[in-house]
């Protein structure tokens, strides 16, 4: 859901509406009021805010309300701007079994010189 939060507040940050619900082309009208919209299908996470539509319609203005917190956006940020991935750790194990690549950067450092780190290095 940070991340719903984050896509929907992108014109908010760029000063180009004061609230999310103003921006046209977003899909907060269908998810925070019921607004149909042809493109839109809601998500397992957005379905399981509530059992009837205006329950989840609640739920998510609910998660306007106040600002979005700054490590939340700095999280996002990183994980698309560098190709990680972002979530639970569970997730990144399941992403990181069903691609064969590294959810999340290598630790760095590390004495170079030394027998252990060679030989994790390249084993």
């Amino acid at each position: 859901m940070a991340v719903y939060r984050y896509i929907e507040l992108n014109p908010v940050r760029a000063d180009m509406v004061s609230h999310a619900s103003d921006y046209p082309w977003s899909s907060y009208q269908g998810n925070a009021v019921g607004k149909p919209i042809a493109l839109l299908t809601p998500h397992l996470l957005y379905r399981q805010l509530g059992k009837t539509n205006e329950e989840r319609q609640r739920a998510y203005r609910a998660l306007f309300r106040g600002r979005m917190p700054e490590r939340d956006v700095t999280a996002i940020r990183e994980a698309t701007n560098k190709a990680w991935v972002l979530g639970s750790d569970r997730f990144k194990a399941q992403v990181e079994a069903k691609t064969g690549r590294q959810s999340v950067p290598s630790g760095r450092g590390g004495d170079r010189k030394s027998a252990e780190f060679r030989k994790a290095r390249y084993q």
